[in-house]
Order: C-alpha cells, then sequence, then structure tokens
C-alpha cells in the first residue's frame, strides 16, 4: 500500500506529519479520526480531523488534515444526489395531475 506524508493542523496533533495511507483513487481519506484512550478508563475520546487541499504539487494534488472540533457532523449517512428524500411531497402517489 502507498502513504503520503501529511501534515494535521490544529488540536493536539498540530504541526505533526503522520504517514496516511492512501486509498485505490491516491487520495487520502476525508476524515481521519484518532482514538485517544481516558486516562480513567472510561471510554476513549475520538479526535477528528478533515482532509483539506494544501495546493497542487507538481503532478498531483497535496493535503492536509485540519482539526475539526465539533467531531461527526454528518451522522456517519452519505448525501448522495439521487437518493429520494426522506420526506414525501404532499397528495396521492398515483395522482398524475397532482
Amino acid at each position: 500500500m502507498k502513504s503520503e506524508d501529511t501534515p494535521f493542523e490544529g488540536g493536539p496533533m498540530d504541526g505533526r506529519v503522520l504517514p496516511v495511507l492512501l486509498g485505490l483513487t491516491g487520495h487520502p481519506p476525508k476524515t481521519y479520526r484518532i482514538p485517544v484512550p481516558d486516562p480513567h478508563g472510561g471510554p476513549p475520546t475520538v479526535l477528528v480531523y478533515r482532509r483539506e487541499s494544501r495546493g497542487k504539487g507538481r503532478l498531483t494534488q497535496r493535503w492536509k488534515y485540519v482539526h475539526d472540533p465539533a467531531g461527526d457532523r454528518g451522522g456517519g449517512r452519505l448525501g448522495r444526489p439521487w437518493r429520494k428524500p426522506d420526506a414525501t411531497p404532499g397528495g396521492k402517489p398515483d395522482d398524475a395531475d397532482g
């Protein structure tokens, strides 16, 4: 597997550069989650970093990760343009005239 040294900005990882595995498209993942164990034995805290562009390199796009203190905002559901909306409009489903 191929990896790329990717810088991190903000949060506890600020200024660090880690090798991040690249996907099939040659891009790192859109989000990078780092579980941090709780020193008192509780559930781990998860640091969330979002991928952002840091400019174009010689031949490829370059990336960096920026700390997202809000964590998961998307709710884990992919937003696909061909998906039906959750709420259906009023009217009968078989009514062609509206």
